[in-house]
């Protein structure tokens, strides 16, 4: 279960999955993954986490509130 906070991209694309997603693919410059009609840029991979801020945009593109991530 990733606490609310910043997360390394593997737990990210794990939950992700956990929560219905599928993915990711190969797109143009970054990967994405598609739930329903929803399709969900993923960050590319580099040395540090995923932010609090990017976290919390990614979940509000995704539609997925704070307290479903939390229990994933």
């Amino acid at each position: 279960m990733p606490p609310w906070g910043p997360v390394s991209r593997r737990n990210l694309v794990r939950s992700l999955r956990a929560l219905g997603f599928a993915g990711p693919y190969s797109g143009g410059r970054h990967e994405f993954m598609i739930r329903g009609d929803i399709v969900l840029t993923v960050p590319n991979p580099h040395r540090g986490d995923i932010s609090i801020g990017l976290l919390a945009r990614i979940l509000r593109q995704a539609g997925i509130p704070r307290r479903d991530w939390e229990r994933t």
